[in-house]
């Protein structure tokens, strides 16, 4: 009889639980969450000892987003706090630069409901 309740995620369960996080996140200036803008480039788990890492692989609209600080905080605290999760590395790139091609089909109709004019690529 197994007395412990709770289940073991899989690596691809944490992720998942890490972007419905990450959906939860928005740039104060865009009514789209910073996952469905696709700044999120990558995110990865690595365990050592026990011990869980994520890194995520983030960019901002613009290197001199007002609100990057802010941003990186929340993507920090609100994966930090899956229980599976120990420890949380952010690497902000901007290489690829971020355009409007990598917003989701979920974001683009947002933005255009919005009033926003999204270029075609």
């Amino acid at each position: 009889m197994d007395l412990d309740n709770t289940k073991v995620r899989t690596e691809d369960e944490i992720i998942e639980a890490v972007i419905s996080r990450l959906q939860n996140i928005y740039d104060p200036e865009i009514p789209v969450s910073i996952y469905d803008l696709g700044l999120i480039y990558d995110i990865k788990l690595e365990v050592k000892q026990n011990y869980t890492y994520c890194t995520i692989t983030m960019t901002l609209t613009s290197p001199g987003c007002p609100a990057s600080d802010s941003i990186a905080n929340d993507v920090y605290y609100y994966t930090v706090t899956i229980p599976e999760i120990d420890e949380v590395k952010i690497d902000i790139v901007f290489s690829p630069p971020w355009d409007f091609s990598f917003i989701s089909k979920e974001g683009k109709e947002i933005l255009e409901l919005d009033g926003t004019v999204i270029p075609q690529y």
